[in-house]
């Protein structure tokens, strides 16, 4: 479709697909709003550098959110999950919903005329499976959504590789998650999503309307290990973390990872090499940008003490 001159607002532009969404939409000639509650914070001043337009909206004011996206033709819609980096210790599942749902009224009373929303792979498994939290509040997006009319596309990406860049899976020299070391995990770069959601709004007439699942490699997390260890030339153990102690801390995160063991989100991966065929499988991506993640992120750790 023609792009002079057309507008997509981002929500969450900061954020880790935000910034690959805005990436790819200003590389395609998009103008981009970057829709953050810190315009003038850095990392909006880097978007801004790059050519968007950092604009001030919370997902929790729908009012601040209807005002920035006035007049855009796009809108992309990205919510934090519990346990977000950046987001507030008492934030809930239902703070993520109302969130979501937030944009999406926006997204009606501004008139826009794509939105796209980045839900999580198996979302639309409810009737079948007791879902994990964090997929439950996708799926009520994802009702209120079509509940409204809006001409949208869902994308369920699977877990990111950039995952296992940080403490979240990299602790005390192993690599720890509480997936089974036998299971087989889907995975998905963070930015084979911007590049996605890039292609579908320059494609309305063949996205609106669809909801469709991204995964582009599948690996057990000793496999993941063995393919860090081999990039960085570091011993990379892997070591379950065992789900009593996961739920000693948390009951929502120990059934999601009960989730992945036992059912997994099931994407089609040749169906999403087909829609962005140079979409990056793991070792690729290592090489590409996860190596060296991974490398400055071991190196902070061992300045500071923390031993990862």
């Amino acid at each position: 479709m023609e792009r002079t001159n057309k507008t997509v607002a981002v929500v969450g532009a900061t954020g880790l697909q935000g910034r690959a969404v805005t990436r790819h939409l200003l590389g395609d000639g998009w103008r981009v709003r970057a829709l953050t509650r810190d315009p003038d914070g850095a990392q909006a001043q880097e978007l801004a550098r790059a050519g968007a337009e950092p604009v001030r909206a919370r997902m929790e004011d729908v009012g601040s959110l209807t005002t920035a996206a006035e007049g855009a033709w796009g809108l992309f819609s990205v919510q934090p999950t519990v346990g977000s980096p950046g987001t507030a210790p008492d934030f809930t599942t239902e703070d993520e919903v109302r969130w979501g749902v937030n944009v999406a009224e926006a997204a009606r009373a501004a008139g826009v005329g794509h939105l796209i929303f980045t839900s999580v792979a198996g979302a639309d498994r409810h009737l079948s499976e007791k879902l994990p939290a964090n997929l439950v509040s996708k799926w009520r997006i994802e009702r209120r959504i079509a509940e409204l009319g809006l001409p949208a596309t869902i994308l369920r990406p699977v877990s990111f590789m950039e995952n296992f860049t940080g403490g979240y899976a990299l602790q005390n020299g192993t690599l720890s998650t509480g997936i089974a070391p036998g299971t087989v995990q889907q995975l998905i770069a963070v930015d084979d999503v911007g590049a996605i959601t890039a292609l579908a709004f320059a494609r309305p007439d063949e996205w609106i309307g669809r909801a469709v699942a991204l995964a582009a490699d599948a690996l057990t997390p000793v496999e993941v290990a063995d393919a860090i260890g081999e990039a960085l030339r570091i011993p990379l153990p892997y070591a379950q973390i065992p789900i009593a102690a996961i739920r000693a801390v948390n009951e929502d995160f120990a059934h999601a990872n009960e989730w992945l063991n036992e059912h997994g989100y099931r994407a089609d991966i040749p169906a999403t090499r087909r829609i962005h065929p140079a979409a990056l499988d793991f070792r690729t991506w290592l090489t590409r940008t996860g190596a060296a993640q991974i490398a400055a992120f071991l190196d902070q750790a061992h300045v500071s003490g923390h031993g990862a």
